[in-house]
């Protein structure tokens, strides 16, 4: 293809990780995410509305995103279709839903995270529909 270039990017389980020790997660769960049950059903989570902006000052449009660490519980992210006792996942934008099929029962953290806090402005609403 005349104009196309591809990138191919290998990350390592070991190299590539930011490791989060129990203090770190611990302090997202309790100090700084917003958190929720999830019971065993289907559950979707999606963004509602609001943005992020992370550069308030500078007149930029805010971002629709968000990071999720669901844990405590086995549940399954119909994306992968593998059950876990703990995942990771984002929301990025409007239209991106993460389902997931919980098994047990199951705790959903919700944050933001940047390296400028004086700047941020705004707030995203999700919504968890279980089904």
């Amino acid at each position: 293809m005349e104009g196309c270039a591809v990138t191919d990017l290998k990350v390592d389980s070991k190299r590539n990780c930011f490791f989060l020790d129990a203090g770190l997660l611990q302090r997202i769960q309790q100090e700084t995410a917003v958190s929720t049950r999830l019971e065993p059903g289907t559950n979707v989570v999606k963004i509602r509305a609001g943005a992020f902006n992370y550069q308030s000052n500078s007149g930029h449009q805010g971002e629709p995103m968000v990071l999720l660490w669901i844990y405590g519980g086995k549940v399954i992210n119909k994306k992968t279709g593998i059950p876990v006792g703990a995942t990771w996942s984002t929301l990025n934008g409007y239209d991106d839903t993460l389902t997931l099929e919980v098994v047990e029962p199951a705790t959903l953290c919700a944050f933001f995270f940047d390296t400028y806090l004086e700047d941020n402005d705004g707030e995203v609403h999700l919504s968890v529909v279980r089904i």
